[in-house]
């Protein structure tokens, strides 16, 4: 295994990533399955986008923040889909150590991205659901920019701090990750510098980009319910239904999976679980995101229908 020095530490220069526990001989099939799934990602997404574009009825801060959602998924499995179908293409497993560092910064941004994100399209439906009187007074359209633009601005911030202390670590041993792209926690594991800065930035940090977000989400659809039980009317119930369902599907898939892989994590030996998971939620979710906002919201069918009637007209 070849080392560099970088920062007057020996350090690899690239790591084996162990990919997806598949068969061999089933690679050729899966490799197939996940490139459809990226695909049908990337195009469902830049659907919504288009969508959200050309259609004025759409021009309002729910569906601006979903268009901002939306390219963030694309990004987001874009940052590992691409690299693992190429793995399995070309039966190679190894990355370097710029490629693995550029990786986590990215997938690190773009995760906490969707996190605040979520958290906004709460606090949007909060709004529009207890407070509808006041709705367009209160969610204008510097308040909807600002609140993408912190959500921005934090998961750089975020993502940066993770990436520069990482840099500094040294690896110069096992370069090989249990995993089908460079997970921080794995990289951790693999480093024989002392990791404890690392360990408390990460559960402090953890605690501001997810475990906040979350309760953000979770008070917001409380006083969502607390409206509607004092006001009980089936049309009521049908309204928040229709105006909270598909968020409270696109949470309970995201921060489920996130819960399940880093609240309960599994031990070294089944080390395939936490692979699985994080599969759920790079690859799966963002695919069904546009699946759940297109088939469960009138406003995006109807969007649809009357872009393809203006396509056929013309």
């Amino acid at each position: 295994m070849s080392c560099v020095r970088r920062n007057n530490q020996s350090s690899t220069s690239e790591f084996i990533l162990l990919g997806l526990p598949i068969w061999p001989q089933h690679q050729d099939m899966y490799s197939a399955l996940f490139l459809a799934m990226y695909l049908a990602t990337v195009l469902g997404n830049l659907l919504i986008i288009l969508l959200i574009r050309l259609d004025s009825h759409l021009h309002t801060p729910m569906y601006f923040f979903l268009s901002h959602l939306a390219f963030t998924d694309i990004s987001f499995s874009s940052v590992t889909a691409p690299k693992m179908l190429m793995n399995m293409l070309t039966h190679t497993q190894s990355i370097s150590y710029a490629g693995c560092v550029s990786q986590v910064y990215f997938f690190l941004f773009f995760g906490d991205l969707d996190s605040f994100l979520l958290t906004s399209m709460a606090y949007d439906r909060y709004v529009a659901i207890c407070h509808p009187l006041h709705y367009t007074t209160i969610m204008s359209q510097n308040l909807c920019i600002l609140l993408v633009v912190v959500s921005w601005v934090l998961s750089f911030v975020s993502a940066l701090v993770h990436t520069l202390l990482l840099v500094r670590l040294s690896f110069c041993g096992d370069n090989t990750i249990p995993h089908f792209f460079c997970d921080l926690s794995a990289l951790l594991k693999l480093s024989s510098s002392d990791t404890t800065i690392n360990d408390l930035v990460i559960v402090t940090v953890g605690v501001v980009i997810i475990t906040v977000p979350l309760i953000c989400i979770l008070v917001s659809y409380g006083h969502i319910g607390a409206t509607i039980l004092r006001t009980p009317s089936t049309k009521g119930i049908c309204k928040a239904l229709s105006t909270c369902g598909s968020h409270l599907c696109v949470v309970s898939l995201y921060y489920g999976a996130i819960i399940g892989l880093y609240f309960f994590p599994s031990s070294s030996n089944t080390n395939g679980k936490d692979v699985i998971v994080s599969v759920l939620y790079t690859v799966v979710t963002p695919m069904l995101n546009p699946f759940i906002y297109s088939l469960r919201n009138r406003d995006m069918k109807g969007a649809l229908r009357n872009t393809l009637s203006r396509t056929v007209c013309s």
